[in-house]
């Protein structure tokens, strides 16, 4: 059975808050999803000294004439709403919290 410390520990890695309130909530789910992914246990599956590699090939485009550099820079630079000189200005979705 998972704790409730164990609960906070992996909010913590997924990077996710959970109040007080509902931390006895996601004990249990987490318990229901660990019993679940057990079931997988008792799954009948041939030994792995049975099973047959499959051979390995390289799946490769054709090259094709490049595009010329700066082709697509002028659409690309009109889509974005803020510039900061040559720069690009995009919100930023990784902190260091």
């Amino acid at each position: 059975m998972a704790t409730k410390e164990e609960v906070k520990k992996l909010a913590a890695l997924a990077r996710i808050s959970i109040a007080d309130e509902e931390l006895e909530k996601f004990t249990q789910e987490f318990d229901a999803v660990i019993a679940y992914v057990g079931q997988l246990e008792s799954l009948n599956q041939p030994p792995a000294s049975s099973l047959q590699p499959q051979a390995l090939r390289n799946v490769l485009r054709e090259d094709g004439e490049p595009t010329a550099p700066g082709t697509n820079t002028e659409k690309l630079v009109a889509q974005f709403p803020e510039r900061e000189g040559n720069a690009l200005v995009v919100k930023q979705i990784i902190s260091h919290d």
